[in-house]
């Protein structure tokens, strides 16, 4: 017994090793508040991506900066997440030495950063055209309405919606709004393609982001980034903080292409 369980503590001990030499520690480099909604979004992706992890062999860690920090960095990036202005997400994205780098626009809706046509730009949230359009086609049913758009809101049930509420409310005390529905998606999106490459190369996860990733956000599966660097997803009509309806409405030639810019070109 006493050969058996040394051979037992052995074995033990060699796998650990094994599974040592295989973790893979993703880095994320963040810029932005580090409090308020995005940046609990953040970090409720975080502690979720770590649980995935658990049983992959990757763990996630978050380093909050400056963008005079991050230019100095020496550590290797995999990804850059961005919770500031249109001038604050293109002067970082547009750095050469950025350019094989996914960077992550988390709460910026502007139609500029759309149209940019920066390659390594993916933008989270909902652009200023796609809210523009969606209530355009309510408006077009319901002129008298005075409802507005929202990419996210507390009573949200669809897709598991409802859960990830409840999980946010109960890590934070507060309900999941669109800044931080933004920030939890985008740390979503990195475990997702850790988890499918195993590997965080960042031109590796960059190309898999733009071009092959099928992500469900609890907002339907299989949203895709179009070529402007826009995640395409429904948004909500919300009246007097009810949710009236989904957009793009049922019938709506284009379906969520009929929400936004559809090409930077």
């Amino acid at each position: 017994m006493r050969v058996i369980r040394a051979g037992l503590i052995v074995l033990l001990a060699a796998f650990s090793q094994i599974a040592s030499a295989n973790i893979i520690e993703v880095k994320l480099h963040y810029i932005g508040p580090t409090e308020g909604s995005v940046w609990q979004g953040v970090q409720q992706g975080l502690t979720e991506a770590n649980i995935q992890g658990e049983f992959l062999g990757q763990v996630y860690s978050l380093h909050a900066e400056t963008a005079a920090e991050l230019a100095k960095t020496q550590d290797e990036i995999t990804a850059i997440l961005v919770a500031g202005d249109e001038q604050q997400v293109l002067a970082i994205a547009n750095k050469p030495e950025f350019a094989h780098i996914p960077v992550f626009n988390l709460v910026s809706d502007s139609d500029v950063l759309r149209s940019a046509c920066v390659a390594n730009l993916l933008n989270i949230s909902p652009s200023n055209k796609m809210k523009q359009d969606a209530l355009a086609q309510w408006l077009a049913k319901n002129p008298d309405s005075k409802a507005h758009v929202q990419g996210w809101h507390e009573s949200f049930k669809k897709f598991a919606a409802s859960q990830l509420n409840s999980r946010f409310k109960k890590a934070h005390g507060v309900i999941m709004d669109d800044d931080a529905w933004s920030g939890w998606a985008a740390v979503k999106l990195l475990s997702d393609t850790v988890a499918r490459l195993q590997s965080d190369d960042a031109s590796a996860m960059l190309n898999y982001l733009r071009n092959d990733i099928a992500f469900d956000g609890q907002k339907g599966a299989g949203a895709t980034f179009r070529n402007t660097g826009q995640l395409r997803q429904l948004v909500l009509l919300i009246e007097n903080n009810k949710i009236v309806a989904e957009a793009p409405l049922r019938g709506v030639k284009g379906g969520l292409d009929s929400l936004g810019l559809k090409s930077c070109k």
